[in-house]
């Protein structure tokens, strides 16, 4: 078995078939970091609609658990990763990974290592979908060329918290591009507003780009068809995320951002009535 957190001679390819998987898979796997928001009525519903869309293109999704409030580990994820990925269906896996990135961390404070552990365990994967706090995502995808998800749903809460997370992605990060799934009904106007604010703030703010976003019902039935704004959401997050870009220089990952200390005319009410 080998160690994840081991000597970089660990990651020598232990065969030239290894080594042929493992620059296949690197070469070809998309991450998509999606922000955590633990305000978020039926998130797991949103993880699932996008996996849908992405296998409508023949796609399988990794969806890494890592949320504040995702199922812990295994106690063998150190050890052997890839035994503790479950195939959910032909084309959607699933790993529990809360605070599993932390354990990545090298001196610079960066844990980018940790797309290469997962691409390494999980091959198969044409998507990687890493669902995290903010702050763990900072850590994993500082600088690369990647366009963070953010969750959120009518209630000022969420919306606080994912204005919040794309704060401390710009701020940390350098990640100014996002986009939004919104757990609500398509005909409903507060969506169009919530975006519109969020896209504002972002602007006025913090020099940050809402590019597009999407909303999906929380009481769609897992059986019905993807919605054309889904598709279009999915196919522009993959157009966003180049085969491989995550992965580059993850050995020696750059150290973080220092924090951006924003004024207190420049915090937005972003808990005020919609």
């Amino acid at each position: 078995m080998r160690d994840a957190h081991s000597t970089s001679s660990s990651h020598a390819p232990q065969d030239q078939a290894h080594g042929l998987r493992r620059l296949f898979a690197s070469s070809r796997v998309r991450f998509i970091p999606v922000v955590s928001n633990p305000h978020v009525v039926g998130g797991g519903v949103l993880l699932e609609g996008l996996c849908a869309a992405f296998a409508e293109l023949g796609l399988h999704t990794l969806v890494v658990d890592a949320g504040e409030s995702s199922p812990k580990p295994s106690e063998l994820a150190s050890v052997d990763l890839a035994s503790c990925i479950e195939s959910l269906s032909k084309d959607v896996s699933y790993l529990a990974a809360r605070g599993l990135p932390m354990r990545y961390i090298n001196a610079n404070g960066s844990a980018a290592q940790f797309l290469e552990a997962v691409t390494d365990a999980a091959p198969f994967a044409d998507v990687v979908l890493l669902h995290a706090s903010a702050a763990e995502l900072a850590r994993v995808v500082a600088l690369r060329e990647v366009r963070p998800v953010l969750l959120a749903d009518t209630d000022s809460m969420s919306v606080t918290h994912a204005y919040a997370g794309m704060k401390w992605l710009a701020s940390r990060a350098g990640l100014m591009v996002y986009s939004l799934l919104l757990a609500s009904s398509p005909q409903l106007r507060l969506s169009d507003r919530i975006a519109q604010q969020i896209s504002s703030c972002a602007d006025g703010f913090l020099g940050a780009v809402l590019r597009d976003w999407a909303c999906l019902d929380p009481k769609t039935p897992p059986t019905a068809p993807v919605s054309p704004e889904i598709r279009h959401l999915a196919r522009e997050l993959l157009l966003a995320a180049p085969p491989g870009a995550a992965l580059e220089a993850s050995v020696n990952a750059s150290p973080l951002r220092p924090p951006v200390r924003m004024t207190a005319a420049a915090r937005p009410a972003m808990a005020a009535t919609y």
